[in-house]
């Protein structure tokens, strides 16, 4: 799993900008089938609210919230 193309690929949902599976593995340059396994390990692994607006033709996220999961050092 390339990790760039799927932070990438978190962006565009967080923006609704995904477009159709094909329109989003076009974009990052992956394969349809490639997308799917994004949404499904995001869904299964991360818990994330994803779904498929059929009207505005993007991945959103169904109620409020971030996927955040940068480095974060603490002072000790």
């Amino acid at each position: 799993m390339n990790i760039q193309k799927l932070k990438y690929f978190i962006y565009l949902i967080e923006k609704k900008r995904t477009g159709t599976p094909s329109e989003a593995a076009e974009k990052l340059g992956i394969s349809e089938r490639t997308i799917y396994s994004y949404v499904k390990t995001l869904r299964d692994d991360l818990n994330a609210p994803i779904e498929f607006n059929s009207f505005r033709k993007t991945y959103e996220y169904n109620r409020s919230g971030r996927l955040h999961w940068d480095w974060v050092s603490h002072n000790e």
